[in-house]
């Protein structure tokens, strides 16, 4: 192995999430598959990805906080509080499998889904 390389292990099978229905999908790849890419376009191929990707998460950001905002506004409609901490810890457990970053992440999530506090 060259010095500068790096050794890159990838799962044989990768689960997946479908967060529209709550289910449960498994996703087995081949060797072939998994290996690393080869050429400028197999690489453009991957990037493409990581865009319609990018596309879905920012998606289901904008979605989520205004889901979160609706729920904020008829909780503070009905007396209630506007923030519920428990709530909020269970969202930064729910992240917290990425470690400091998935704790950075939700926490962002949790702002963004807030909006303006003073509404």
């Amino acid at each position: 192995m060259h010095p500068d390389s790096v050794d890159v292990t990838v799962p044989d099978a990768v689960t997946i999430h479908d967060v529209t229905q709550g289910e449960e999908m498994s996703s087995t790849k081949t060797d072939s598959e998994n290996a690393l890419p080869t050429t400028e376009a197999e690489i453009d191929e991957l990037r493409q990805e990581i865009d319609r990707l990018d596309a879905e998460i920012l998606a289901a950001i904008q979605r989520r906080s205004e889901v979160s905002q609706l729920i904020g506004r008829t909780r503070m409609a009905s007396g209630g509080p506007r923030m519920v901490h428990s709530r909020e810890m269970k969202v930064l457990d729910r992240f917290s499998s990425l470690g400091q970053e998935g704790h950075t992440l939700a926490m962002l999530l949790l702002r963004l889904g807030r909006g303006r506090l003073g509404r």
